[in-house]
């Protein structure tokens, strides 16, 4: 009997099958649990005798050590580990040396510490099981990855390096820290320096580096489309829709029929008008004015009606679900939809009869709502403004419907006064622009203004998404509510919001957030530090300590607005959500049942998630403009504000640009600093010197890498 199980381990073993050899182990060191066997030991007792079999059994005890199902002791045996419970969740990669592990749906728990030697090679947001290992790290429990579950990504973008016999890729992607072993047969065309697409085709284990083919040269890295188009590939983002795509939208009948027109509220006859940058091409929304007998005004709100041309289970709808949002990058907008749609049919393009979705309120003259209706309409607009041309009838009262423009305003005026009076924060962050030339190099960064033109649209907008969600809210409050939906931002984190104050105060704000009185000493605070150098620094920061704004089908409350109930109703040419919420509203106008709660609330989190991917690739190309232009401008002596301390450096944001890099410590030369993370500063050993938090500086550029998108400083205060 022994020797009938003697022989069958060295018969399969033999075989070379990694699968039949596993167990063979496991059965084996199962058999004397707790006691540990070398590697030649392990081999003797299956009975393997030949080269190749004992190499495939010692590749399977590493394996087997790696996945955490043996362990290695301290004299170099192995034993069998003992039955652990294992932890599913995301890896967050912090750097080189270490990542944590988000466990799925535990919240209150702690985000799990791993070693890199104890990753197994997982990356970036792959899903991974975990086991706990005795002890912690700091606050955070100690764990190993035993298995990887689901990779987030094969595909990296980044440069092509060559050597005389071999090429490896430098990632962009900040959170992948191995470089991508590329055999010469598997270039694919590409040369040194060139931007290029790497395809993954063996992991990283132990010491390896991770392989890869190329699949894509996107051109000479550092050139504008190389690097645009790099940004495209990294966030995932589609170059062209799809053929079958683009012929279903070529196919949509431009024809408003008479049978069509008697289904709607005719507002043809109401002068109406749209307002939007002045390079805009789509245009979601317009607004209609009258003055009505009573002394009352109707102000319509009017939306494309999208969904009209785009029919649920078409291609049209899947790749807009996919997409679930347009993305606007420094030189180019990714659309949501084909552009036979979203700069033709559904655009509310000036002299056009157009279909809509129309939120109409009859205002008195405080701006409180007499009447509402919503449905869907067909209007005319008589006239497209520019921002600017608008905001010029506001400033000088002259000009084609400069009273229709004015009165909109007084009326947004009054709503958004009511607003703040109800705890709306007042956030008002500083956006820039670039001036490209022909070939994309930026000329010059404009920061963005927000005058009373901007407003007045936002105000009415906002008015618009508050009540739908509010109507369809009111409709049925019974047990069983209707499924809608939301916006929702929660409240802040006070944790958060304590860690604000305190670095607020580093600048001479005294951040006061006693409970119930967030959102006014929020507004106290935006108010106090407006046109002043630390501005957008605090605005960026009190953002980032606000919960983020997310869809879902739960009716919550909008804090940042003040608002119970909120939706996205008034942008469907360039947002998902804005496309179901016109559906929604239709079918419960029409008296439907409550739709699939669960079906919703799916579509609800991809949207938020594709709404992320897309603000982080307009970062990215708006941060690698910014690093092209400081690039440009090496030799200027700029003003700027300490905006961060760490103990690697110290980061500025340059007042007149907006853009941050950083001074390293090892780049101060005239003394040895010693970072004092209580205070937010770096002190000099000998001479004393202090710099902190809020600190006004000059600075130069020291170098940039437009491959990682970061800017080198060195204080120039002392150059004269």
């Amino acid at each position: 009997m022994s020797k009938k199980r003697k022989g069958a381990p060295k018969e399969e073993a033999s075989k070379g099958s990694v699968k039949r050899t596993e167990p063979l182990i496991i059965g084996f060191l199962g058999q004397h649990p707790g006691r540990g066997y070398q590697i030649k030991q392990i081999i003797k007792g299956l009975g393997v005798r030949d080269a190749k079999s004992k190499a495939i059994v010692t590749n399977v005890i590493f394996q087997l050590e790696d996945t955490g199902r043996l362990k290695k002791l301290r004299n170099g045996s192995y034993t069998i580990e003992a039955s652990l419970e294992t932890l599913t969740g995301v890896v967050d990669s912090v750097n080189a040396r270490f990542a944590y592990v988000v466990l799925d749906g535990e919240e209150e728990q702690e985000d799990i510490w791993v070693a890199k030697q104890d990753l197994l090679g997982a990356m970036d947001d792959d899903k991974v099981k975990v086991v706990l290992k005795p002890g912690k790290h700091g606050k955070h429990p100690e764990g190993k990855v035993v298995e990887i579950l689901e990779r987030n990504r094969d595909e990296f973008v980044g440069r092509l390096e060559m050597s005389a016999r071999y090429g490896f890729v430098i990632p962009d992607f900040k959170k992948m820290f191995h470089d991508i072993y590329v055999h010469y047969n598997d270039l694919n065309g590409a040369k040194h320096g060139d931007k290029v697409i790497v395809k993954i085709t063996q992991w990283p284990a132990r010491d390896k580096k991770p392989e890869g083919i190329v699949t894509r040269v996107l051109g000479k890295a550092g050139e504008h489309n190389a690097e645009i188009h790099s940004i495209i590939a990294e966030f995932g983002l589609p170059l062209e829709f799809p053929e079958a795509v683009e012929d279903e939208a070529e196919s949509i009948s431009d024809k408003i029929t008479a049978k069509e027109i008697a289904k709607r509220r005719d507002f043809r006859e109401i002068t109406t008008f749209t307002i939007d940058p002045f390079d805009a091409k789509d245009f979601d929304d317009a607004l209609s004015i009258r003055k009505l007998n009573n002394g009352n005004t109707e102000v319509g709100i009017h939306i494309a009606d999208v969904t009209h041309y785009v029919a649920l289970k078409t291609k049209l709808e899947k790749e807009a679900v996919e997409r679930a949002t347009s993305v606007y990058l420094v030189d180019r907008t990714i659309p949501m939809l084909p552009e036979r749609l979203s700069n033709g049919l559904c655009s509310l393009r000036p002299n056009e009869e157009k279909l809509t979705f129309s939120a109409v309120f009859e205002l008195d003259d405080s701006g409180t709502i007499k009447k509402e209706w919503f449905g869907r309409t067909i209007i005319y607009s008589d006239r497209r403004f520019t921002y600017e041309e608008a905001q010029e009838r506001l400033e000088s009262g002259e000009g084609d419907f400069a009273q229709e423009i004015n009165d909109l305003n007084v009326l947004a005026h009054k709503l958004r006064k009511k607003r703040f009076q109800a705890g709306a924060v007042n956030f008002e962050t500083v956006e820039v622009k670039f001036k490209l030339d022909e070939r994309g190099t930026p000329l010059g960064i404009i920061p963005k203004e927000r005058k009373d033109a901007h407003m007045l649209i936002e105000d009415f907008m906002l008015l618009a998404n508050k009540r739908v969600a509010e109507f369809i809210f009111n409709k049925l409050k019974s047990a069983n509510p209707l499924t809608f939906v939301y916006r929702t931002h929660d409240n802040p984190d006070p944790d958060k919001l304590d860690t604000f104050a305190k670095f607020a105060n580093r600048f001479g704000h005294n951040a006061d957030f006693n409970r119930g009185a967030i959102s006014k000493s929020l507004n106290n605070l935006i108010t106090e530090i407006e046109g002043k150098p630390e501005q957008n620094v605090l605005q960026q920061l009190a953002i980032r300590t606000m919960a983020k704004a997310r869809y879902t089908t739960e009716p919550k409350g909008h804090f940042g607005l003040a608002f119970e109930h909120y939706t996205h109703f008034t942008s469907p040419i360039r947002r998902y959500p804005d496309m179901m919420v016109h559906r929604l509203l239709q079918h419960y106008l029409e008296n439907g049942k409550s739709a699939d709660k669960d079906a919703y609330e799916e579509l609800c989190l991809h949207s938020s998630e594709r709404e992320k991917r897309a603000a982080d690739a307009e970062r990215a190309s708006i941060k690698y403009k910014q690093v092209e232009y400081m690039s440009i401008v090496e030799d200027k002596v700029f003003e700027g504000i300490v905006s961060g301390v760490t103990e690697w450096g110290i980061y500025v944001e340059i007042t007149e640009t907006k853009c941050e890099g950083m001074v390293r410590m090892n780049d101060l030369d005239d003394d040895f600093y010693e970072y004092d993370e209580q205070n937010y500063r770096v002190i000099g050993r000998r001479n004393k010197k202090m710099i902190t938090l809020g600190d006004a500086v000059h600075v130069r550029v020291k170098a940039t890498d437009i491959d990682r998108r970061t800017i080198d400083l060195i204080f120039a205060d002392n150059d004269e």
